[in-house]
Parts: C-alpha cells; structure tokens; sequence
C-alpha cells in the first residue's frame, strides 16, 4: 500500500467515525418526538429567503431543499429540543426532511 492509498484510507475512517458519531448523537433526540399529522403552512421567513429542509434535525445537518413562505406542508412529527426551538419532520413538494418549527404554523382549515 501506498502513502496515497493509506491517506484515503485513513480518511475514509474518519468520515465514517465522524458519521456514526452524528448519527448517535441524533438518536436519542428522535426517541423524545411527538405525533402531528397536522398540515401547516411555512411563516415567519423572510419573503427572498427559504425554510431550510436538513436531512437531520440540527442546525449543522445537510440542507436537502426549501420551502418558500406561504408553502404548505404535512407535519409528521416533532422532536423537543433542550435548547431553541423544536424540530419537525415535514414532508411536502416532493421534499421530506426536518425543519425547524418556530416558522411552521399549523392550519385548521383544510380549504388551501
């Protein structure tokens, strides 16, 4: 083995420690989660900007996609957080993954 083979190895260790690391430390968030099955509308975000969609709930997880204001939205479920705001599973648009629920507002009417 080469130095280049063993520097790709060893790089490849480490992202898949990194990895399982993260995805240990999710964990135990998700088993604290609630039920909604409600559908919401996204608010509170700046009209030229978008509602991250990660595909993790944290601030720091990859951004898989956005949502514009106004957009509507099915709330899966929700996650309590220790710290700021909860996060949520949603699903709309083609696009799944979690955002956070300070700029979600849950809808009453079913009439879109």
């Amino acid at each position: 083995m080469n130095k280049q083979q063993e520097k790709l190895l060893v790089a490849t260790l480490c992202g898949l420690v990194i990895t399982a690391a993260g995805a240990f430390a999710v964990q135990p968030a998700m088993a604290a989660g609630y039920n909604v099955d409600r559908l919401a509308q996204v608010t509170g975000v700046h009209p030229s900007d978008e509602l991250n969609v990660r595909k993790w709930p944290a601030h720091y997880s990859q951004k898989v996609g956005g949502y514009t204001v106004g957009s509507h939205v099915w709330v899966d479920r929700c996650i309590e957080a220790e710290r700021g705001s909860d996060w949520c599973l949603v699903d709309g648009q083609g696009l799944s993954g979690w955002v956070n629920s300070r700029y979600l507002t849950l809808r009453h009417d079913w009439d879109i």
